[in-house]
């Protein structure tokens, strides 16, 4: 059956296929491959495969093309994994308001503040009051030591002084004592001299006679060891000697002593002389008479 082709009086009519099982199964195969090569790409390439279009044309029908057969659906492709969506920084917190302090609350706060302040004011003025009177005490107690060192000072000097006083005014009466016996003991001697010159009776006259060759060697050492055994002298012992002069009453008693030579060491001259003024009265010879004057030599080297 010919078949009309489409004119401007007439609507287009599609041709009877000859064969269409044979053509369909055509297409099956070429599907077939094709859906075989598009699987082993995905796998080998894991790309996205290009879409294939085919069109298969009976050669014997001319006139009008068939409908082409639809298209294999795509493999799905793996959805891509979704990037998540960037996080908003959180708002910022509502101010709130600070609540309003109660007023008697506030009250009672700032009365306990107040008291913890005059408190501790009072602290520091009990503390201060307290390191002020331990530092008075500690002047005070300071003060008293200076007082009691310079009172004791005081009474170190003034005994010194007490004892110089007493020192000089015991030499002073000694010297005054001696005084008063020197006289007494020249005009003793005044008397005595004056009586023997008138010729009185029962007097030998040797209390006028000067020292000399007469007089007695016993006598002499009696003399000189009843000093010495007054000599108060510590000094080392030397080779020296020194010569008193004394006068003496026919009583014995030493009238004066004045020294002739000294010994060259003042220490051991003072010590003889006072022996001497200790040992008054002095001995007498062995008939009872005594020499006016004599002249004593001590050599050091002969004390005890």
């Amino acid at each position: 059956m010919a078949t009309k082709p489409a004119t401007a009086s007439g609507p287009y009519r599609v041709p009877k296929r000859q064969n269409g099982w044979r053509a369909l199964a055509l297409a099956v195969g070429v599907h077939a491959v094709l859906f075989f090569f598009l699987w082993g790409g995905i796998r080998w390439q894991n790309t996205e495969p290009a879409a294939v279009e085919a069109e298969v044309w009976d050669m014997t029908i001319q006139s009008a093309a068939p409908p082409p057969e639809p298209a294999p659906e795509p493999e799905p492709q793996p959805e891509p994994t979704p990037t998540p969506p960037p996080v908003e920084a959180p708002p910022p917190p509502e101010k709130i308001a600070p609540p309003q302090p109660d007023p008697e609350i506030a009250l009672a706060k700032k009365k306990k503040e107040k008291e913890e302040k005059e408190r501790k004011l009072a602290e520091e003025k009990r503390l201060q009051k307290l390191e002020e009177e331990k530092e008075k005490k500690k002047l005070a107690e300071e003060k008293k030591k200076q007082e009691e060192l310079r009172l004791a000072e005081e009474k170190k000097e003034a005994d010194k002084k007490k004892k110089l006083d007493e020192e000089k005014a015991k030499k002073l009466a000694e010297k005054k004592e001696a005084d008063k016996l020197a006289k007494n003991r020249e005009a003793e001697m005044r008397r005595i001299t004056g009586a023997v010159g008138n010729g009185s009776t029962g007097s030998t006259g040797t209390a006028a006679k000067s020292t000399g060759s007469r007089v007695d060697g016993g006598y002499l050492a009696a003399l000189r060891a009843k000093v010495q055994s007054n000599v108060a002298y510590g000094g080392a012992k030397q080779d020296i000697e020194a010569v008193f002069r004394v006068s003496q009453m026919p009583t014995g008693e030493i009238i004066s002593v004045r020294k002739i030579k000294s010994s060259g060491n003042p220490s051991y001259d003072a010590a003889v002389e006072n022996a001497i003024n200790k040992s008054s009265p002095l001995p007498k010879k062995k008939d009872g008479t005594v020499e006016r004057d004599l002249d004593l030599v001590f050599n050091m080297k002969d004390l005890p």
